[in-house]
């Protein structure tokens, strides 16, 4: 695959305050590529220099072949869509009207900006809502106003910034059906969430963001394997009331104890026969928890906390 965009070294730094310390990563075409990592982590900085709103203060960016220096060109901007966290629409205008005026940017007639919007509303499943004014949509239908009017441009690359934040399950995965379909078409997606089951859904690689580094990349079911053991029960009982030499039990029985957010994780190769041992340590079956393990135990292992936003 062709190398879309391209950091090295990368860094930013706001007064003393350091937000990249130096981060290096490729975004190929057609992938969809997620950044995961708590408020501060240094996603947004690095999401604003990609697509111009900042500037590079240190080592190398690269987008479609032009070195970024310092800062994005307006005619390398003209190759993305932008998928604010917020829902940022003309409350004033309809459905359509938001789709015209938002092509205007880009130098797209009104005439062609109707056209390929109504296009657009019946990818996104919002045929029937063309001159609707924007406040009377749902939550999740105007997540995919939001994403059809970053479309309206035509880009070669979308910038997905916590883009179901709100919405309820039913709402967010159709969200996802429709990025699936836009990352068949060949378009290369940016993604940051804070929802590990929306990166371990639609996301082909990911690196996992700490204090302005990259602490790990892969994809959701190597950074699995690689960081934790297949299978994980959940103690759910205060630190204070585990048994005495909890740790050399649960090793002796094949598993391994991780503390993270002040809790009990213990991980096995084989769940099913370290579940029918808890007994055995003084640990009660109704205070565990035993399921295969996920990106976010491999999250919360590497970052050490959860996100408190």
């Amino acid at each position: 695959m062709s190398c879309v965009i391209k950091a090295e070294n990368l860094g930013k730094s706001y007064g003393k305050f350091r937000a990249l310390k130096g981060i290096s990563f490729t975004i190929n075409k057609g992938e969809c590529f997620g950044f995961l990592g708590h408020n501060g982590a240094g996603k947004s900085t690095t999401m604003r220099m990609i697509y111009g709103l900042s500037t590079v203060d240190e080592g190398y960016l690269e987008v479609m072949g032009e070195r970024i220096d310092p800062i994005t060109p307006p005619r390398i901007k003209q190759i993305f869509g932008i998928v604010p966290q917020e829902d940022n629409l003309d409350p004033d205008l309809s459905v359509i009207e938001n789709l015209e005026v938002y092509g205007g940017y880009f130098g797209i007639s009104s005439k062609d900006a109707r056209t390929y919007g109504k296009e657009l509303l019946e990818f996104m499943g919002l045929a029937d809502k063309v001159n609707v004014n924007v406040e009377m949509l749902s939550g999740g239908a105007k997540r995919r106003l939001v994403i059809a009017r970053a479309l309206i441009n035509k880009p070669q690359v979308i910038i997905l910034d916590e883009p179901t934040t709100g919405l309820d399950p039913q709402a967010r995965r159709l969200v996802w059906q429709k990025l699936r379909r836009l990352k068949e078409d060949g378009v290369t997606m940016l993604l940051t969430t804070h929802y590990m089951e929306e990166a371990a859904q639609i996301c082909d690689r990911i690196v996992i963001m700490n204090d302005g580094l990259i602490l790990a990349v892969g994809s959701p079911e190597e950074l699995v394997r690689q960081y934790v053991l297949p299978f994980v029960i959940e103690v759910r009982v205060s630190m204070e009331m585990l048994p005495s030499g909890i740790n050399e039990k649960i090793e002796a029985i094949g598993g391994k104890a991780e503390y993270i957010v002040d809790s009990l994780f213990i991980f096995t190769k084989d769940g099913k026969r370290l579940w029918d041992k808890l007994n055995e340590i003084g640990l009660d079956h109704h205070v565990c928890y035993l399921r295969p393990a996920n990106l976010e135990d491999v999250f919360l292992k590497l970052t050490g906390r959860r996100d408190e936003e």
